[in-house]
């Protein structure tokens, strides 16, 4: 639901949710099995509530889901990865759980629904189903050549699992992630975890950035962890706002989306683009805010984030939402084209 700008209890309801503490907690039981969901996908038409308009800076918005459903683990997706452009993808939930799907499009390109969609619970290396959350809070995600490399925050980690729809088995890797282990806080660790582009400085290294873990001047660390130039940089922290997820665009520059939430304000969505060339060992990464929403907008709790390129040649931002299996908070699926002219 949108939350009233005047409800005082529902904004705090909303931040006990935001922050980690589940109204309706989800425990999984059992084996590991696929878990299949039907997913019922209600059309968002407005981005802005009540208001036509499509534009909105150089993005314009394309079309959305309000997704449900009755299966208990549906719910706090957190990081998302199409495998096939704008139809088969990936994704964690941050209660320890792997999802797959098809979006499906109609006639004149808009999101209409979703298809095959699939859970499974994370597994330790006997197979075994991970119940606690602590050991499994996966944030970030990024996938290529069948692997995906998953960000863990509280068990802060970056692990390697290789991708199998029907039987995902524990990480066969852990790789270093550079940034000290102490300079990682408790819940705000790697959200975001993405590969820059193949043929550019990084040569498509892994690019991870926390949440909000600040060295002393306030910047939010990060690292490229592999490629010719890897090291520590930071994010510079522009207000409010805390880190989500990203996604490199096709130019080089670095697509975050950030969230930011207040008592007075509620929750907020913003998405910068961070110069590429900023992306660097001992940098601090900045750039232009693109777009940025509130409680008047058709937003919730935007945690997920990825680029592709479509039939056409546009260039789409999807945007995913978690829950936190809040009866407060919805699961949300939104595209814009953005427009480099």
């Amino acid at each position: 639901m949108i939350f009233s700008r005047g409800g005082f209890w529902q904004k705090l309801l909303a931040a006990i949710a935001l922050f980690g503490i589940t109204l309706a907690p989800v425990v999984a039981a059992g084996p590991a099995s696929v878990e299949p969901a039907e997913i019922s996908a209600r059309p968002i038409t407005q981005f802005r509530i009540g208001n036509d308009e499509k534009q909105f800076g150089p993005l314009e918005f394309v079309g959305g889901l309000e997704m449900t459903s009755p299966t208990r683990d549906f719910g706090a997706l957190s990081a998302l990865r199409f495998l096939k452009p704008g139809s088969d993808f990936i994704g964690v939930a941050d209660t320890g759980f792997w999802f797959f799907g098809t979006l499906v499009h109609d006639a004149d390109k808009r999101p209409s629904g979703i298809q095959n969609f699939r859970m499974q619970q994370m597994v330790d290396a006997a197979g075994q189903p991970i119940d606690e959350k602590w050991a499994v809070d996966a944030e970030g995600l990024a996938v290529k050549d069948g692997i995906a490399t998953v960000g863990f925050e509280r068990d802060h980690r970056i692990a390697e699992f290789k991708i199998d729809p029907d039987d995902m088995k524990a990480p066969f890797r852990q790789l270093d992630f550079l940034i000290p282990a102490w300079e990682l806080r408790r819940n705000r660790g790697f959200e975001t975890v993405t590969r820059a582009n193949l043929n550019g400085q990084h040569a498509g290294g892994l690019v991870v950035v926390s949440e909000k873990s600040l060295d002393k001047i306030g910047n939010i660390f990060a690292a490229i962890i592999e490629g010719p130039r890897k090291g520590v940089f930071t994010v510079k922290r522009n207000g409010d706002f805390d880190i989500t997820d990203g996604a490199f665009l096709p130019d080089g520059d670095l697509l975050l989306l950030e969230r930011s939430f207040s008592m007075a304000g509620g929750v907020k969505m913003r998405l910068r683009r961070i110069y590429g060339e900023s992306v660097e060992k001992g940098a601090v990464a900045d750039g232009p805010v693109l777009l940025e929403a509130d409680m008047g907008y058709q937003i919730d709790n935007m945690e997920a984030l990825d680029v592709w390129t479509r039939d056409d040649g546009a260039l789409i931002v999807a945007l995913m939402s978690d829950d936190n299996h809040s009866i407060l908070q919805r699961n949300l699926y939104l595209e814009f084209v953005l427009h480099e002219d």
